[in-house]
């Protein structure tokens, strides 16, 4: 009657987990979150690109003009409709080792946010020991004998202040940066490699410009040693003519080295080695100009840019910091509870005698740290502080990248247009100077001359050329890149 009256007044764990479980439902209802509570930053009012008003036409001769409004397509890049190009980019999405890394990077920090959540509920541990012993004793008896114990233990400490709700958030947000950060990745990625391919079409139109420009300076060259041999001509022109041939050649190399060096960027840019061969065989008349421009709503264009929305989610981090640095300052409640059993042999430990329970709780108010506790507090709201300010830094930084873009390709396409017009003048008088020279009326070295000046303005068409085609490029970055237009499946193809 004892031994049951004994195992009636000792609870069983199963009870204990329950009363423990009700208890912790009462102190999470009961519990609040100090520290402030994140509002998001507001966006800057009457916001724009410009001082005077955007005018849409970019430039009539191209037919290229902005579109407000319109919104931004991932893919921008086939607008250059280039086969060769889109295969490149679509390669570079799958091969460039940056992309798996930056993937990895943000399931690293969603799974220490998930392993953050996992402290909002008790923990529960088994353990189970044995033990053989010998004793000495005055009887001379062997003193042997077995000890077995079983536990289960539960332990949860309530988060009354919300340090650990405020931990949770802090680290979400930190894998929200780190989600920004990746799409920022993305768009550079693609960015870098649209700008390479563009350079390094616009490096084989300038060396094969070059290149006729060499040739052609040789031919007067031989011509003018013929001449000085004959008496046609002084010395001093053919020395003019030798260090004019001599500069012609020597911008061969460095635009050489130059393409070389270009290609090798792309190569790295889509995940291949130097050795490997890639089509790349590109001109810029291979690369169309897009006509129409999205322009998105100074109103939009915070929510588009991955590095904005990343600095957003960094001061939100910032701001759950400072709460949990003013938790730990509060006092701290756990609840731990124990049942058991332990008995001589293994069979008896769950019998009369051998079951054990024990629940526990505590109350821990840190009382002197040194100033410690205080100047994290402290240390946290500076660095809210810091991310506030770095995120403001972020929106003007964002503004003025798109500004600066919207201002190139302005004027860019003035530079071009002019350098077409000289271009045209320069190939008219080419080929004026050519029909004198049939006809008698001007020598051999003046059409020389005049087809040396059309190189010459080629070359400054081409570059104006590339500076037109880069520009479009960086306006898609400075909008945003369109990722927020990423299908799951383009995302599927980019992580394997």
């Amino acid at each position: 009657m004892r031994t049951q009256a004994l195992r009636q007044r000792q609870p069983s764990f199963r009870r204990l987990a329950v009363r423990t479980a009700a208890l912790s439902c009462c102190l999470g209802v009961c519990a609040c979150a100090v520290g402030p509570d994140y509002v998001a930053p507001e966006k800057p009012a009457a916001a724009g690109y410009a001082v005077d008003p955007l005018v849409a036409e970019v430039d009539a001769a191209n037919a290229q003009r902005f579109v407000m409004g319109r919104d931004v397509p991932f893919a921008w890049w086939e607008l250059y409709q280039s086969p060769k190009l889109n295969a490149l980019v679509e390669r570079a999405l799958k091969a460039n080792p940056v992309v798996p890394a930056a993937d990895a990077a943000l399931k690293q920090a969603q799974e220490y946010a998930n392993a953050q959540r996992g402290y909002f509920y008790p923990s529960v541990g088994l353990g189970l020991s044995g033990q053989r012993q010998k004793a000495a004793v005055d009887s001379g008896s062997p003193g042997l004998y077995s000890l077995f114990t079983s536990q289960l233990t539960l332990a949860y400490t309530p988060d009354l202040f919300g340090s650990n709700r405020r931990q949770v958030e802090a680290l979400q947000a930190t894998a929200d940066m780190q989600r920004f950060q990746n799409e920022a990745t993305y768009v550079s990625l693609v960015d870098n490699l649209v700008a390479a391919v563009i350079q390094t079409a616009s490096l084989r139109d300038q060396i094969e410009t070059t290149q006729a420009l060499v040739d052609q300076n040789r031919e007067a060259l031989r011509v003018l040693r013929d001449q000085v041999r004959f008496g046609y001509a002084m010395g001093i022109d053919l020395a003019t003519q030798e260090q004019a041939t001599a500069q012609a050649e020597a911008a061969l190399p460095p635009l050489n080295k130059q393409y070389q060096q270009t290609l090798d960027l792309v190569r790295a840019l889509c995940g291949a080695l130097p050795n490997e061969n890639l089509d790349v065989d590109l001109h810029l008349a291979d690369l169309h100009l897009p006509q129409d421009l999205p322009l998105s709503l100074p109103a939009d264009l915070l929510d588009q840019r991955p590095d904005v929305r990343a600095a957003a989610e960094q001061l939100h981090a910032a701001s759950a910091k400072v709460g949990v640095a003013v938790a730990a300052r509060i006092p701290q409640l756990t609840i731990s509870g124990a049942a058991g059993g332990s008995a001589n042999e293994f069979a008896q430990m769950f019998k009369p005698g051998g079951p054990m329970w024990a629940v526990l709780a505590g109350l821990t108010q840190p009382i002197f740290d040194g100033g410690t506790l205080l100047h994290e507090q402290r240390a946290a709201e500076q660095a809210l502080m810091q991310a506030r300010a770095q995120y403001e830094s972020a929106v003007i930084a964002a503004f003025q990248n798109l500004a600066d873009a919207l201002h190139a390709i302005r004027a860019d396409a003035d530079a071009m247009n002019s350098s077409l017009r000289a271009e045209q003048a320069a190939a008219r008088i080419r080929d004026l100077t050519g029909a004198q020279q049939r006809s008698g009326y001007v020598n051999l070295l003046s059409l020389l001359q005049a087809q040396e000046n059309y190189q010459q303005a080629r070359l400054a068409q081409l570059q104006a050329q590339t500076n037109r085609l880069g520009d479009t490029a960086a306006l898609f970055q400075a909008l945003g890149g369109g990722w927020w237009n990423r299908s799951s499946r383009e995302r599927q193809g980019s992580e394997s």
